[in-house]
């Protein structure tokens, strides 16, 4: 995307002032259009997994089996947010609750073969969302934009993070 003069700089200048607006609004019409439709993907799967529940479930398939803690801290939520999030999954029976192997005191938590199936099928899903809705994007833009959003996404994360107050639950809680 070719930048002008004003869109180099500093992004406090009084000259970004329509581009920074224009960012701000695209980012809650974003907001809410993914809430609205979760980005659940297409046909039966549509609205089927909740945002949640798909990040921790994502999260046991690429990282593998861990405590609450671990998994806790992997999200950069706190672990009574993951006990309250992770215990549907157990009850639906997509997660398992195991004993740690050297701390049998300790459990882990581990994605079921019926949780690594329903997973892989929103998974599914969801790509053939983000192929419909980027068809007519060159693979250079899908790039670029995933390479945008991934640091738009951890400047976030930081930035809440920092902000945190102390005895205050993390704002990214509701992840």
């Amino acid at each position: 995307m070719p930048t002008t003069p004003e869109m180099s700089m500093d992004m406090t200048t009084v000259g970004d002032t329509g581009l920074l607006d224009t960012l701000q609004h695209e980012v809650a019409v974003f907001a809410r259009r993914a809430e609205q439709t979760r980005l659940g993907g297409v046909g039966q799967v549509r609205n089927s997994m909740d945002r949640a529940a798909y990040l921790l479930l994502n999260r046991l398939d690429n990282e593998g089996p861990m405590g609450v803690k671990a998994l806790a801290a992997s999200m950069g939520i706190d672990s009574s947010t993951v006990t309250r999030q992770v215990a549907p999954l157990v009850d639906t029976g997509l997660v398992k609750r195991t004993s740690h192997p050297e701390d049998g005191r300790a459990v882990v938590l581990q994605l079921s073969p019926r949780g690594q199936a329903r997973l892989e099928e929103v998974r599914s899903s969801r790509r053939q969302l983000m192929a419909e809705l980027t068809d007519d994007w060159t693979p250079q833009e899908r790039e670029d934009f995933c390479s945008l959003l991934t640091r738009f996404n951890t400047a976030l994360s930081a930035r809440m993070s920092a902000h945190v107050l102390p005895g205050a639950e993390s704002p990214q809680t509701a992840s």
